[in-house]
């Protein structure tokens, strides 16, 4: 049977462990991870691009589907019909292609925003529309950014929590 790629769910906040245990038994991993600024300064300034998984490249008959699924860290296999499923190569490198991309603008987008800048959300209900960035927000993956409606004669500014990857930066 030829190597295919996988993914491992890891348990929670054990994918660095899980990682390290794969690359001691000299399996081929591929483990995304992307700079990011924390609102905490002691909090990891890396963090995975995939929370929860390690993608390996392997011939499951050969490495033995037991002992990848019973691995220190690991809860088994992402499958379907109870078969471990394949990811396409050109998939893992468009993710290796963006995770790279990401990390070579110095990490995610709210990376050097400031309380004020002009942004546009690119993606979600709200796609198209300017925003003013307002916070990053405790916890993973959430910023705070402004928009204003019309409504009858007034204008209105609404509070709206996005994923920064929702958003690109303008110029004024």
């Amino acid at each position: 049977m030829p190597a295919y790629w996988y993914v491992l769910h890891s348990k929670p906040n054990k994918e660095e462990l899980l990682w390290e245990q794969l690359n001691i038994r000299k399996v081929e991993t591929f483990f995304p991870r992307i700079r990011v600024q924390p609102v905490n300064p002691r909090s990891r300034k890396v963090r995975p691009y995939f929370p929860g998984y390690v993608f390996i490249y392997v011939d499951l008959e050969l490495a033995g589907l037991s002992a990848l699924n019973w691995m220190p860290g690991a809860t088994g296999f992402v499958s379907f019909d109870h078969q471990p499923a394949t990811v396409p190569e050109s998939l893992v490198q468009a993710i290796k292609k963006k995770v790279d991309a990401i990390n070579a603008a110095g990490g995610e987008i709210f990376e050097g925003l400031e309380p004020g800048d002009l942004v546009e959300i690119r993606s979600g209900p709200f796609a198209g529309y300017e925003a003013i960035f307002d916070a990053r927000l405790p916890g993973r993956d959430r910023v705070r950014v402004l928009l204003q409606f019309l409504q009858g004669r007034a204008t209105k500014t609404t509070k709206l929590e996005v994923h920064p990857g929702m958003l690109e930066r303008r110029q004024r």
